[in-house]
């Protein structure tokens, strides 16, 4: 099968498209003809040898893929040959290819009415979201939402979904171009915080009481702000560092305002849980059916533009989530 391969730790330039043999199906997985990939920010990391997991070389990275099986591994029930899937690799990579395995109890049935390229932008992102803002942060009707990142995938989707829940948000980016896509999303409050002081304009947004959720993707000085703008009994969603600097938490402060600090692990929470994460797309469908959501790639890549792919999200000059297509 054509593959993209890391052959050496390093940039995206540095990988190879190339041919990979298929590996033998383990009891409990499945074998998908890989449709659409997602392309996301781990994927940048793992490829530099920065990401928590570091498979050995030569490897195939990607892990978020949407296809139709098309073999079945011993002990599987409930999918079959020419079922249409969405989910997470087993290992978590080998997504950037033809084909893929997937574990028959965490991959999702895709329905009908959405299209492969869709299946694959929802996984990660909108996964994450749903399960940061229902299961992690308890968000509900009247409160206030904010996210950091808001014009990536994760951050357009936490918004749509915030804004299905009823919350009010605000969305923060580094661009008014960024914003822009926001505000199209469902977001009440705009802001820059490369031009503007994040903390002043949250409290003109929020009040002194402050944020009552908060969806940080970005870490760094994002995150010191949000530490001092929460409200009491808020809570502070921790998904990622884009910025690349991992913040120190000064605990006192979640004492001083009753606040809890949280982690989203949404990759973790879909292994150890899969029926709730299966029922969490079950809801974000039927939002989806309803049209209180859209999800949607927002670029697409043939294969073999996977590294331009992944140099483009590294830029931070793209919007929502962009997706590699097995056909071109």
């Amino acid at each position: 099968m054509r593959a993209i391969i890391c052959t050496q730790l390093g940039e995206p330039e540095d990988l190879v498209l190339g041919e990979a043999a298929s590996e033998a199906l383990e009891p409990g997985q499945v074998r998908l003809r890989v449709a659409a990939a997602g392309v996301n920010f781990p994927d940048t990391l793992i490829i530099r040898g920065r990401y928590q997991l570091r498979p050995p070389l030569p490897f195939i990275p990607g892990f978020e893929v949407a296809g139709r099986v098309i073999e079945i591994g011993p002990d599987v029930r409930g999918h079959r040959v020419g079922d249409r899937l969405m989910g997470l690799t087993s290992h978590g990579y080998g997504g950037f290819a033809d084909e893929a395995i997937l574990d028959a109890d965490r991959a999702i049935p895709v329905p009908s009415s959405i299209d492969d390229v869709t299946a694959a932008s929802m996984v990660a992102a909108y996964g994450t979201a749903y399960h940061a803002l229902v299961q992690r942060g308890a968000g509900r009707e009247g409160q206030t939402l904010f996210v950091s990142g808001a014009a990536g995938g994760v951050g357009l989707a936490a918004i749509q979904i915030g804004k299905a829940l009823g919350m009010r948000v605000i969305a923060a980016a580094g661009s008014q171009d960024k914003l822009a896509v926001a505000a199209a999303h469902g977001a009440a409050h705009l802001i820059d915080y490369t031009q503007e002081d994040l903390k002043t304009r949250l409290r003109g947004f929020a009040g002194d009481s402050g944020v009552d959720v908060a969806l940080d993707t970005v870490g760094g000085d994002v995150f010191d702000t949000l530490a001092r703008c929460m409200a009491w009994d808020g809570r502070l969603l921790v998904v990622g560092f884009t910025s690349g600097r991992i913040p120190l938490f000064p605990v006192n402060l979640a004492l001083l305002k009753g606040y809890q600090l949280v982690g989203v692990y949404w990759g973790v929470f879909a292994e150890r849980d899969p029926l709730c994460n299966r029922d969490n797309f079950e809801r974000l469908f039927e939002l989806v059916a309803a049209g209180r959501i859209r999800p949607a790639a927002s670029a697409t890549y043939p294969l073999e533009q996977t590294p331009r792919a992944l140099m483009d999200l590294m830029s931070r000059k793209c919007t929502g989530k962009l997706v590699v297509t097995m056909a071109g």
